[in-house]
């Protein structure tokens, strides 16, 4: 009897786990069947926030391109299209642009709408309406919200809705590149029930109404979004988008482990030339690895990103006053040789001004080149002026970029300027920069909106930090006449012409040294389709694809 309690007990316990396996198999295959529904990549870095009024940096930026809309977007030429406002008029008299919003967008299913009365559901909807986007500027510039994009408006006189589909913003003074302030995601609109509702929680509880909205967030682990149903735009064809059924966001910090992450399939697709997998995955002329091509493709293009070193002009040391030893830097080195054999080909030598490629103006005027000859000229010029026999410098840089700083370091000491390289971790190097605590420091500067009006801005004298972004503390008066202009001419090819000729001044009174203008690179596996690339390096989901 006992035996044949325990036969029984056996032929139970293999005929659940045989239910337990069969069930098991089943979702596993149904996880496979759906996985091409399922874009995949890792952020390393981690997202601090969901909210877009904190939106400053790619990686809460990425997510909330897929969270929220605002008035207007760009595509993937930065060219100005048509977002929640479908069209807009603007009254160059008056400095007022009016907003006419389309009548079909909805926030995110939540239960902050249960009593709109649109739905007897607990999660219910509401439409946009003008007032949205009153209340989404009144937070961008309220100073308890204390939002990191409450600059966008400062050229802003006043805003209001004119009625629900109406929408109009008055500027102080003419501002041409204001069009594309508002495709920043800090301009999106939020609902205030949402935002009231979750209090300082909204970021973590975002509601808005992109193509994906919040499932899942598990802070430094997984965040998940789910494909939006009531999405308003569609393709050319009228499908719905986006083609997808979720996002899932892992968050490995490390880069190489990202790396093996997209070679075993695991995400599908990579950011950036990183050092710890940049010769695996791209030969020294900048193609893909031949071992990788039926699996990834690498997709690049210009990235509005400008690579440099600053000079703080506000220095009392001899070096860095001088112009002749701050142009010697910069005919020093070949920048050229840097960007073939440190980033493999992956971005331009600049030599030419500030203004990196993918703007107006980029290539209108020559910069510095390789002149070792020059070079030491002027060290010589420099010593002669100050009698100092020794020059030395040194650059504050963080670890990411060691390899560039130390190629300059070398090259430099050839033409008789003794370098010393300071590598600080980058919260450091931010705040030292900002308070003019080093007297050269390596930056980049990425651009907010599309305009070479974002990058000059850099050298008008009222934007000294901390007032504004111009860290080098350079001052010239024909600069700052012809960039007051600038912003009174609205068409392109006129403002160029200023544009340029701010740029020569910079070229010629090297306040920096370029190094090189980035570019987008992206790693992507051959299953994806419709992600391409654009020059500010922006990830948009919304028309991607994935093959089984």
């Amino acid at each position: 009897m006992h035996r044949a309690s325990n036969f029984h007990s056996a032929i139970k316990s293999i005929v659940l786990l045989i239910f337990l396996f069969a069930i098991i198999s089943c979702n596993n295959k149904n996880t496979q069947d759906r996985d091409h529904l399922v874009f995949r990549y890792n952020e390393h870095s981690n997202i601090p926030t969901l909210d877009p009024a904190f939106a400053r940096n790619p990686q809460s930026i990425w997510p909330d391109n897929q969270l929220y809309n605002g008035l207007v977007q760009l595509d993937d030429s930065l060219n100005i299209i048509p977002d929640i406002a479908k069209s807009w008029t603007i009254n160059d008299t008056t400095n007022t642009y009016t907003f006419t919003l389309r009548k079909d967008v909805y926030f995110h299913k939540n239960k902050v709408f249960a009593n709109s009365g649109l739905s007897e559901e607990n999660d219910s909807t509401r439409t946009v309406i003008a007032s949205d986007f009153v209340y989404s500027f009144d937070r961008l510039i309220d100073e308890k919200v204390a939002s990191s994009g409450s600059w966008v408006l400062q050229n802003v006189h006043s805003y209001r809705a004119i009625n629900d589909t109406t929408f109009s913003i008055q500027l102080k003074q003419p501002f041409p590149p204001f069009l594309g302030l508002m495709s920043m995601r800090y301009c999106s609109v939020v609902p205030k029930e949402a935002v009231e509702y979750y209090g300082s929680d909204f970021r973590r509880n975002p509601v808005g109404t992109g193509p994906f909205q919040l499932k899942l967030w598990e802070e430094s682990v997984k965040l998940v979004l789910r494909k939006n149903p009531l999405y308003f735009e569609k393709d050319e064809n009228g499908n719905q988008l986006p083609y997808l059924e979720a996002v899932a966001i892992t968050f490995l910090p490390d880069k190489q482990s990202e790396f093996l992450q997209l070679v075993q399939g695991k995400i599908d697709f990579i950011s950036g030339l990183d050092s710890s997998y940049k010769d695996e995955l791209v030969t020294t002329q900048g193609k893909l690895q031949e071992k990788y091509k039926d699996q990834l493709v690498l997709i690049s293009g210009p990235f509005l990103n400008t690579e440099y070193l600053g000079f703080f002009l506000g220095s009392e040391t001899s070096e860095i006053k001088s112009k002749s030893l701050r142009q010697a830097i910069n005919y020093g080195f070949d920048r050229v040789k840097m960007v073939t054999y440190l980033r493999n080909g992956m971005g331009i030598p600049a030599v030419n001004g500030f203004i990196p490629k993918g703007l107006p103006g980029f290539d209108a005027i020559e910069g510095y080149s390789y002149q070792p000859k020059k070079a030491r000229a002027l060290v010589v010029q420099y010593k002669e002026e100050t009698g100092d026999e020794n020059p030395q410098i040194t650059i504050g840089t963080n670890s990411q970029y060691l390899d560039l700083c130390e190629y300059i370091q070398r090259e430099l000491e050839k033409i008789g300027i003794d370098v010393t390289v300071d590598v600080v971790p980058p919260s450091t190097l931010r705040q030292m920069k900002s308070t003019g605590e080093l007297d050269i420091f390596r930056a980049s500067w990425i651009a907010d909106y599309p305009d070479a009006e974002n990058y000059l801005s850099l050298y008008y004298s009222p934007n000294f930090t901390p007032n504004g972004p111009n860290y080098t503390h350079f001052k010239n008066e024909a600069f700052d006449s012809l960039y007051d202009k600038s912003l009174t001419i609205s068409n392109i090819e006129e403002r160029k012409v200023l544009y340029t000729k701010m740029d020569s001044i910079i070229v010629d009174q090297a306040p920096i040294v370029p190094l090189f203008y980035d570019m987008a690179v992206r790693f992507v596996s051959k299953k994806v389709s419709g992600l391409g690339s654009n020059p500010q390096n922006f990830l948009v989901l919304k028309r991607v694809k994935k093959e089984k």
